[in-house]
């Protein structure tokens, strides 16, 4: 551990080319040589993402993350606390264990989901069924003795595990077409369909296979069925795989994919990513497990039960529901002397999924902010604002600690000069969200005039954008239209590999990006503090925006349909879902009140 800790180490803390100042401001130079040349990031990840792990919420691992977070801060001797705003379920995650054993012995890639029931530490074997196609919601009722006693299949067995890039390159055009054709249409065939008024819940659009239930993000509403009628548990399977009819990338497409990036890392990244990775969320079963398994193995398991061969699984899950318990956010801060009631914030959220380390969402968000505050102590001691970071806990589950954070602190909102929210993978920030304020640009632009200017060239801020529209921890403040702006990170694969699955580990930081980040962000937090005069609140006209923005990117469209026909369509896929957190909305979000104990997300 040492010697991978030391290569860390060396690569975070060699000595970055020679940098542009356009100020000789002493402050700006000595936080460059600090954060460039001595940064701790490598040591305060394997802590954080080796030693303490994932941090799900509700859990014992994400409070005695807390606890060492806060240690750590008033070791440096920064003012933290952590501050209770409610419950929520509380969980224990021991070992999993899941083998075939019949007709052939094999360990499966897999594990519980969050909050699964586990099988008492004790071996449990149980035979596999998949869920059939229902014509309604009774017959789905009829057949539920079918499942007593067994293990229900809910997921599509993906027909091929092999990204759709791979596909592109090497499958003759024939060949290609009928792979995109089956792909689709198993997918969504086992779509999770949402019951809602428009979508009344009969038929083949009432949720998984015409059951009228929805398996949310790792059973919902079916798992829980399920288990009423007797099941013995539920097996899913949510590799990360997204086929389209005719889609697949050249190698050419694929750096212009990552080049237009998604504001949170998830346009882009390079070709053929997916393999074997798989999103681990959650289940609300309360005796029954859920499991995941990876797409190759929930296939070898899918087609065997199919077959008529019978096959046979063992589990041993160690794993304790506990209850509703107290959770928290971490703050800390920098007392501001000439105008304390004056807040520049740090936002990251602190909790993650529990599938793996939860090291790019968010641990690397965490550590930018964390040693930001680091080199903020050593440098800027005594702002002119006072500086605050919140560490939240709950996104996941729906920004929770954020959203409690603006309901309890009026204070600091009506003294909010910005706020720096950073949740987008390990890439260098190469975007900042204007955050819908008309006037944010003239503060923006003067801050980032006073970088070095090889770092202002290479981030893209294009004027005032939008508020945030939800999914991070800025939209509780975009939502009321303060400045809260969000910073967009280049996507190494973020959203085809990482987020949210078993894959997000330390060995997926990039740590010379991970250091610039949190160089650049004390240096922001410096600037807006210092900055002379507060950010006006005024609005953009959201309408007369959308607008604009329609036309450059049918602009956009058309020159690339020219010569490249595939990225065209992927690219026409991205600005259809928003691209950008914030959308195309018309109107300002809307603010959504904090859930302040558990709300169950079924459906």
């Amino acid at each position: 551990m040492r010697i991978s800790l030391l290569v860390a180490a060396l690569l975070a803390a060699s000595s970055a080319r020679a940098q542009s100042f356009p100020t000789a401001d002493p402050v700006i130079l000595r936080m460059y040589r600090i954060g460039m040349d001595s940064s701790q990031t490598p040591t305060l990840a394997h802590v954080l993402f080796d030693s303490l792990g994932p941090r799900l919420q509700g859990t014992p691992n994400i409070k005695a993350a807390q606890d060492w977070l806060v240690k750590l801060y008033r070791s440096w001797g920064i003012e933290a606390r952590e501050e209770q705003y409610g419950t929520w379920r509380g969980w224990r995650r021991g070992a999993s264990h899941i083998d075939l054993v019949g007709p052939r012995v094999r360990t499966l890639q897999g594990q519980m989901v969050g909050y699964s029931p586990g099988t008492g530490a004790r071996d449990v074997v149980r035979e596999p069924i998949i869920l059939p196609r229902f014509k309604d919601s009774t017959e789905f009722v009829k057949w539920l003795p079918q499942a007593r006693g067994r293990l229900v299949m809910i997921s599509a067995a993906l027909p091929t595990c092999r990204p759709q890039d791979d596909w592109a390159a090497n499958a003759t055009p024939e060949s290609k077409a009928r792979m995109d054709t089956l792909m689709v249409s198993t997918q969504r065939e086992w779509a999770s369909v949402r019951v809602t008024a428009a979508n009344p819940g009969d038929g083949a659009s009432a949720g998984v296979r015409g059951s009228g239930y929805s398996s949310a993000l790792g059973g919902g509403e079916l798992g829980l069925r399920l288990e009423q009628g007797g099941a013995a548990g539920i097996i899913a399977s949510r590799p990360k795989l997204s086929w389209t009819m005719g889609g697949g990338r050249t190698p050419a497409q694929a750096v212009a994919a990552g080049n237009q990036g998604g504001f949170g890392g998830f346009g882009g990244g390079a070709l053929n990513t997916g393999w074997g990775a798989m999103e681990v969320f959650e289940t609300y079963n309360l005796t029954t497990p859920a499991i995941a398994l990876d797409c190759e193995d929930y296939g070898l398991v899918y087609r065997l039960t199919e077959a008529g061969d019978r096959p046979k699984l063992r589990l041993n899950l160690d794993a304790q529901l506990l209850g509703e318990q107290p959770v928290f956010n971490v703050l800390a801060q920098l007392k501001g002397g000439r105008q304390p009631d004056e807040y520049v914030m740090l936002s990251a959220h602190f909790d993650s999924w529990d599938g793996a380390s939860g090291a790019t969402d968010n641990g690397t968000g965490t550590l930018t902010m964390l040693e930001a505050m680091r080199i903020l102590k050593q440098v800027y001691p005594n702002p002119k604002r006072t500086i605050l970071v919140g560490h939240w806990s709950g996104e996941e589950e729906g920004e929770v600690g954020s959203k409690a954070f603006t309901e309890d602190h009026p204070e600091v909102l009506s003294g909010l000069q910005a706020l720096f929210n950073q949740d987008n993978g390990t890439g260098r920030i190469r975007n900042i969200g204007g955050g819908g304020l008309l006037h944010s640009p003239e503060h923006i632009n003067a801050w980032l005039g006073k970088l070095p200017m090889e770092w202002k060239a290479r981030i893209n801020f294009a004027g005032p954008g939008r508020p945030a529209g939800g999914g991070s921890d800025d939209f509780p403040f975009g939502c009321l239209g303060l400045p809260a702006f969000g910073l967009g990170a280049a996507p190494w694969d973020y959203g085809t590999v990482t987020w949210h699955t078993e894959r997000d580990t330390f060995d997926k930081v990039v740590f010379d990006d991970l250091k610039y980040n949190a160089t650049l962000t004390a240096m922001l937090a410096y600037l807006a503090s210092e900055d002379p005069a507060r950010i006006p609140l005024d609005r953009v006209d959201l309408v007369t925006q959308a607008a604009t923005e329609r036309a450059a990117q049918q602009r956009q469209l058309d020159s690339l349909r020219a010569v490249d026909s595939v990225a065209a369509a992927n690219l026409q896929r991205q600005f259809s879902g928003g691209g950008r957190r914030g959308g195309q909305g018309t109107s300002w979000p809307a603010c959504v009140k904090a859930a302040r104990k558990t709300d169950p997300r079924l459906k």
